[in-house]
């Protein structure tokens, strides 16, 4: 009834674009009804909606004020570029997200299994394991699935699995995470994984450069997969981060230039629909 009612107001006031916050997920199924009948739907960073409310001296906030405030905000930005909805996307970005959170669960308890006392509660965590094993399983199946029979996401995830050092998971994270892929700038690639460096730099002062934002899930997702690229299993990356190590930097801000190296060549490698190449990834 309320899905409706909103319609029916949106078409009597002739509007065509509706503008939300994302908010965990809950914004999805108003996002949808928009769409139903053709209202455009720009979903919005909430962290940068209120930085631009407390710019311009809003300090109070309520459900009032936040409507005005994300409305002026997408007005003040209105060229700012909008992800196309996906529909197919958004469903694999769902299941890539439910699996990222059960190996996380499977993770922690993991390490609370180390430190039970033998007995019901060390049976207990193992009847568990055991279930989100099954889950988890279940989840890349669906995952496979879903990314085999989209073209597009299938000639995507063939590209990068052909890095050596990534699989069909690591594959899946990013056809999910991050579609610009190959549509976008090398420093905008790097910017929405969040690995771009920013300067902090102030009159002759010169502080350190650090990475800011992004899409954190996704960084998080390929970082382990990064650490064994640029470590063991790609020779260009592991030559890469060698060089960055004998020069001084820290074995962490070196993995995440290689990250940084890496989407820039995914991007490229999209953009061109090519696979793994060493001798252009050297370049």
């Amino acid at each position: 009834m309320r899905h409706r009612k909103l319609v029916a107001w949106l078409r009597k006031h002739q509007v065509g674009k509706a503008v939300m916050e994302a908010s965990g997920g809950y914004e999805r199924v108003w996002a949808k009804v928009l769409r139903e009948p053709g209202i455009e739907v720009r979903i919005v960073d909430p962290k940068r909606v209120r930085s631009f409310a407390l710019s311009a001296g809003r300090l109070a906030k309520n459900d009032a004020i936040d409507a005005e405030m994300i409305a002026w905000f997408a007005e003040t930005f209105s060229d700012a570029p909008s992800q196309t909805y996906d529909a197919a996307r958004e469903e694999l970005q769902v299941l890539v997200k439910a699996r990222l959170d059960l190996i996380d669960s499977r993770m922690r308890l993991v390490g609370q299994s180390e430190h039970a006392t033998p007995g019901l509660a060390r049976k207990t965590h193992a009847r568990i394991l055991k279930s989100l094993a099954n889950e988890i399983a279940k989840l890349e199946a669906a995952i496979c699935a879903k990314i085999r029979s989209t073209p597009d996401f299938a000639e995507r995830a063939e590209i990068i699995e052909s890095v050596p050092g990534f699989a069909e998971t690591s594959a899946a994270n990013l056809v999910a995470g991050m579609p610009e892929l190959g549509q976008v700038s090398n420093q905008i690639a790097a910017a929405l994984i969040g690995v771009a460096p920013y300067d902090d730099d102030s009159g002759k002062r010169r502080g350190e450069r650090h990475i800011k934002g992004g899409r954190r899930w996704v960084r998080n997702a390929i970082y382990m997969p990064c650490v064994g690229a640029a470590t063991l299993n790609n020779p260009v990356l592991k030559a890469y981060y060698r060089r960055l190590l004998a020069k001084g930097k820290e074995p962490k801000v070196a993995i995440i230039a290689c990250m940084r190296k890496l989407i820039v060549i995914l991007n490229t490698m999209i953009a061109r629909r090519q696979k793994w190449d060493p001798s252009r990834a050297t370049r």
